[in-house]
C-alpha cells in the first residue's frame, strides 16, 4: 500500500515538474508578450482550473432574474457602455483592447462560452478571472448582482443579436474625450458657430 502510494506521489512531482519546465520554456521562448497566442495545453489547463475553482453551488445557481424582452435590453445596454471596450458589441472581441490583451478577449458567442451554466457565467462577471485581463465587477451589492445576471441573460442573446440591436448599442458606447469634443464642436456649428466648424475639422486629422 505505501509503495503505490509512494508511486502515486513520484508521478505527481513529475508531471509537476514537466508542467513546470514547460511554462518555462514556453517564457524563455515567448518571454511575457501579450501578442503570442496561449498554447492549446495552456487554454485548457486554464478552462480547467476555472472550473474547478468556482464552487458547485454557485456552478448549478439558477439565474434569479425572469427571462423577457425588457431585461434582456437592459443587458444589451448595460453591456455596451460596461463590456463592449474590450467584448465589442456583437461579443466577438474584437476591439483593440480584447484583440491585444494576454489572454485575447474571448468569442462569448461561441460555445466555449455559450456551454457554461448560469452561475459559471455570474460567477466569472462578479470575480473575475486571475492572470487575465477580465476584472471582477461584484462588489456585494444586492442591485448590482441583479444587474450582473441580467448581463447573463443577455450573454445568452449574443448568438441571435440582431443589426437594429448592434446599431443601438453603437449610440451607448463611452464615448473618447475626442469623440466628445468633436460633437460639441459639430453641435456648436449647427448653432451657426464657424469657428467650431474649424476646430472640428481639425479634430478630424
Amino acid at each position: 500500500m505505501k509503495a503505490k502510494l509512494l508511486g502515486v506521489v513520484v508521478i505527481l512531482i513529475l508531471v509537476g515538474l514537466g508542467l513546470f519546465g514547460w511554462v518555462g520554456y514556453q517564457l524563455f521562448t515567448t518571454g511575457f508578450s501579450a501578442k503570442t497566442e496561449p498554447h492549446a495545453l495552456e487554454v485548457l489547463m486554464a478552462r480547467q482550473i476555472r472550473h474547478l475553482a468556482i464552487p458547485i453551488e454557485k456552478r448549478n445557481a439558477a439565474n434569479p432574474v425572469p427571462l423577457n424582452a425588457d431585461i434582456v435590453k437592459e443587458g444589451r445596454t448595460h453591456f455596451a457602455d460596461h463590456c463592449a471596450v474590450c467584448h465589442s458589441n456583437d461579443g466577438s472581441g474584437q476591439t483593440p483592447i480584447g484583440k491585444n490583451v494576454y489572454p485575447k478577449a474571448p468569442d462569448l458567442r461561441l460555445s466555449d462560452t455559450q456551454s457554461l451554466s448560469d452561475g459559471e457565467l455570474f460567477w466569472v462577471i462578479h470575480n473575475g478571472i486571475r492572470f487575465t485581463a477580465m476584472p471582477a465587477w461584484g462588489s456585494g451589492d444586492p442591485e448590482k448582482d441583479i444587474d450582473s445576471w441580467k448581463l447573463v441573460h443577455f450573454i445568452r442573446h449574443l448568438p441571435q443579436l440582431t443589426q437594429e440591436e448592434l446599431d443601438e448599442m453603437k449610440t451607448l458606447n463611452p464615448k473618447t474625450p475626442k469623440e466628445r469634443l468633436e460633437e460639441e464642436a459639430f453641435e456648436q456649428f449647427l448653432q451657426g458657430d464657424d469657428a467650431a466648424a474649424g476646430n472640428a475639422e481639425g479634430h478630424h486629422h
